[in-house]
């Protein structure tokens, strides 16, 4: 029977209880996409994490929600990276991870046991709060934006942390009306409880009504923040109800580096 190593860590997370889960497995080469899927289902946490060898200091990289494969995963990205540095051997500084939709991710190890992801940040744009959205938000927010995500903001964070959206609703509703938005809102008010932004991420399109730590809605928010409230470089928060999550947003050019640390809370054997 074959099996391969497995590793559930909290990502953005400085301790149990915090941040995201992701499974993480590293393996010789890819199994088939539906085994991939099988897997991820089976996990049946946010993402899980494929991660094979492609020359030193290299690895390819493949996200599995339980229902789709994704194009971007940050916190999944800093688990897999942080079971490379822990388990996997690897004494350099730096981890390439090479995608088929995101390109090449590098992830640096820093002081403290923090691991700064440097990922792209797509451009923005205004978009319309529509009658439907406000509808399935439940409140209306006081504008959006579109990119990536559909990115909503509210007047308070006090706003963020009540919400409670209809997510059959949501499930067919975006920026663009189709595409990788499609079911997938970031919410956000400015500030927060020692942070620049406070922000939850719902994403019944892509299988998840509300993801704990999402690195790949922090790349939009980073920008949004630098381009419209004059924060280029962020601290924010993640209030996802029980758990939460710090992640640092650092926005340059086309190119957004997060930071935050992760933690391993189990490990053993996936056996098919």
């Amino acid at each position: 029977m074959p099996s391969y190593p497995f590793y559930q860590v909290d990502a953005f997370a400085s301790k149990t209880f915090e941040g995201n889960q992701a499974c993480v497995m590293p393996m010789d080469a890819f199994l088939p996409d539906e085994t991939l899927l099988a897997i991820a289902a089976e996990n049946n946490v946010a993402e899980t994490a494929y991660i094979v060898p492609a020359g030193e200091g290299i690895w390819k990289l493949r996200w599995f929600t339980p229902a789709v494969e994704v194009p971007l995963c940050g916190h999944a990205t800093l688990a897999s990276a942080h079971v490379l540095f822990a388990y996997g051997g690897f004494t350099g500084e730096t981890i390439a991870f090479d995608t088929v939709k995101s390109g090449r991710l590098l992830v640096r190890r820093l002081a403290g046991g923090q691991l700064e992801m440097d990922f792209p940040s797509a451009p923005v744009r205004p978009v319309p709060v529509t009658d439907e959205i406000a509808a399935a938000l439940g409140v209306r927010p006081v504008e959006a934006w579109g990119g990536m995500f559909y990115a909503a903001r509210f007047e308070t964070p006090a706003d963020v942390r009540a919400l409670s959206p209809d997510q059959r609703a949501l499930r067919t509703l975006g920026a663009d009306g189709g595409g990788w938005d499609r079911g997938n809102f970031g919410c956000f008010a400015l500030g927060g409880d020692g942070v620049d932004a406070t922000s939850r991420f719902f994403a019944p399109g892509s299988g998840i009504d509300e993801d704990p730590a999402t690195g790949s809605w922090h790349t939009m928010l980073s920008r949004i923040l630098a381009e419209n409230f004059g924060k280029p470089e962020a601290r924010c928060f993640q209030a996802y109800p029980g758990r939460g999550a710090h992640v640092g947003v650092k926005l340059e050019g086309d190119r957004c580096k997060l930071t935050g640390a992760a933690v391993t809370v189990i490990e053993g054997r996936f056996s098919l």
